[in-house]
């Protein structure tokens, strides 16, 4: 598929000299900072050097106040706690985070996580019923709940107090909980939007040990859960989340609770005890958010896509290694059924799109087949958009209506796209690239035509083009060791702070190109005019580039630098995001 390259708009040019001359960095480092809003010397400290201390004030988030008295009364009149939330990882990491934290202050606490199937996304009223009939007084929703009105309603009824720990957009009401906190409500002042339902709930744990004069270090073990939730949520890496992930990062590549080190057994990444200290232990590589979104984050939805996420938490807060390694094996075998309905899907569905000559011309895809597995519908819409490139939905059926998810592309708000169509809804939520909604059968095809017709009207030619955000344009030259040191510690990196894209024009292979693998191109580059640079590079799934590379026509390449280790030894490598042959048109 062709994609649109589009390079950054380069930093002011006085605010990038004057950052170089301040750090002691050369121009290019100092206009990658200045590309994402640091321009002096105590911004680029507080982003090479986050710091715990520069979190946020917690009782800023509307409702905070009202949260801690609700649990401290609970907590004081030794009241039954349920703490709630979704299945997925952002809702089973927050779970776990609150109900560790919480279990020191009383032993009236349990979690519930509800059925994927049997009771949909978010609070249910199955789940109430079993807070009221086992005497549950207050239950803590987390990643859920925001919407929740006439639930919350239900549960008043029954004498069974919420508090709404949510991160997705408010409809037009809230629920009339004993405290919603949600950073996007409209009149919630708190000065980060961006957190993930976990990172919510940190927040919850921040401000009652704060009330309680608690030390905050106490607070630093639990963060291993707030990174994981940001990377698997996909929320933006950006200032308070920054912060969190990158100590969260930290704290799982030294100190991993049991639960990520049986987790990550099965991903050929294992802890090493130092040789020098006994007493040190380090992974065979140092882990990164892609590895927590690749590794991590598929193996504990997988127990809510397959089965139940309740085990998800049940090997989350393990502490016994021998525990958390028999449930960690359970879920890898959960993770590689999901793999196996995932792909199986996904083939129905990109032969149903071949097959269907309108659905191919349309400018979204909505594709429906009542056998395809709940749990993996939300993947497959992911596959599909890479393939289409368009806001994609899947839907199956489950418990009497058609159900599924939706997924957008770059720039594109879909959670308007359904919004626009809500009256053929029973129920939706989400997020601008991410959502979920259910609808009776007699709705779908009015459903299918009129977000065809929203988002015909609403998005233009070039967002349904895939595109490449590059940052620099650079020469080979100017890749030096130092300089991918310094590159290094711009991570974590994510949705706001992506790795860095660089472009090189002109450049031509040394004679050492081939295919390798499944259609990858190997290969070493260099610039004619300064040969004397020359660096390895790997394209994947860009093998037919082979017979342009060999009659050496000169091509354009946009890149990441990164490290390659091979037989021991460690070199710098560029990894081909997608390239431009200049002297030949391709076919």
């Amino acid at each position: 598929m062709e994609k649109r390259w589009e390079l950054k708009k380069p930093g002011d040019y006085e605010r990038v000299n004057h950052l170089a001359e301040r750090l002691g960095v050369n121009n290019n480092i100092a206009n990658m900072l200045v590309q994402r809003g640091i321009y002096n010397f105590d911004e680029a400290r507080a982003f090479f050097r986050p710091v715990l201390a520069s979190l946020h004030d917690p009782f800023l988030m509307k409702d905070m106040d009202k949260a801690v008295a609700r649990i401290e009364q609970a907590i004081n009149n030794n009241e039954k706690i349920l703490i709630y939330g979704d299945y997925d990882v952002d809702g089973t990491t927050a779970v776990s985070l609150v109900y560790t934290f919480l279990k020191q202050f009383s032993s009236q606490i349990d979690f519930y996580i509800p059925d994927r199937y049997s009771e949909g996304y978010g609070i249910s009223y199955q789940g109430i019923d079993y807070a009221d009939q086992n005497n549950f007084k207050l239950i803590i929703a987390l990643d859920c709940g925001i919407k929740a009105v006439e639930k919350v309603a239900y549960a008043k009824t029954h004498n069974v107090d919420f508090i709404i720990c949510d991160h997705h957009r408010p409809g037009d009401n809230l629920p009339l909980a004993s405290a919603v906190l949600d950073p996007k409500r409209d009149d919630c002042n708190y000065p980060y939007k961006e957190l993930s339902g976990c990172g919510v709930g940190f927040k919850l744990i921040q401000a009652y040990s704060a009330k309680k004069n608690l030390p905050f270090e106490n607070l630093e073990k639990y963060l291993d859960f707030v990174v994981v939730s940001i990377a698997a949520d996909i929320v933006p890496i950006t200032g308070e989340n920054r912060t969190l992930a990158y100590h969260g990062l930290k704290l799982i590549n030294s100190e991993p609770r049991p639960a990520f080190e049986a987790i990550l057994k099965h991903s050929n990444v294992v802890r090493n005890v130092d040789s020098d200290n006994p007493n040190v232990f380090f992974f065979n590589r140092e882990l990164s958010i892609t590895d927590l979104v690749f590794l991590i984050g598929p193996r504990i939805n997988a127990a809510g896509r397959i089965e139940s996420g309740r085990n998800s938490v049940q090997l989350l807060i393990s502490e016994n290694m021998s525990y958390a390694t028999e449930l960690a094996d359970q879920i890898d075998l959960f993770n590689t059924e999901r793999r196996h309905l995932d792909a199986l899907a996904t083939q129905q569905a990109l032969e149903f799109i071949a097959n269907d000559e309108k659905l191919i011309k349309k400018t979204t895809t909505v594709v429906y087949d009542p056998s395809w597995h709940q749990g993996v519908v939300g993947i497959v819409a992911s596959r599909l958009t890479e393939v289409y490139y368009r806001p994609t939905i899947v839907l199956t059926k489950a418990n009497g209506l058609i159900t599924g998810s939706a997924r957008s592309v770059k720039d594109y708000d879909i959670y308007d796209a359904i919004d626009a169509c809500n009256d053929l809804l029973e129920h939706f939520g989400g997020h601008k690239y991410a959502a979920g909604l259910s609808l009776k059968e007699e709705n779908l095809e009015k459903f299918m035509i009129r977000f065809e017709e929203y988002v015909m009207s609403t998005i233009s030619e070039e967002l349904l083009t895939p595109e490449i955000e590059i940052d620099l344009k650079i020469n080979l030259n100017e890749i030096t060791p130092k300089f991918y040191r310094i590159l290094r510690q711009f991570a974590p990196f994510g949705p706001g702070n992506m790795k860095p894209v660089f472009l090189t024009e002109g450049v031509a292979d040394t004679g050492y190109g081939r295919i390798v693998g499944k259609n990858h191109l190997k290969l070493t580059v260099a610039q004619p005019q300064i040969r004397s640079f020359f660096y390895p590079a790997i394209a994947f799934q860009q093998g037919d580039f082979i017979s342009f590379i060999d009659e050496d026509f000169p091509f354009n390449i946009c890149y990441h630098i990164e490290e390659n280790e091979w037989n021991g030894n460690i070199t710098l490598q560029l990894n081909i995001k997608d390239m431009q042959i200049l002297d030949k048109t391709l076919p």
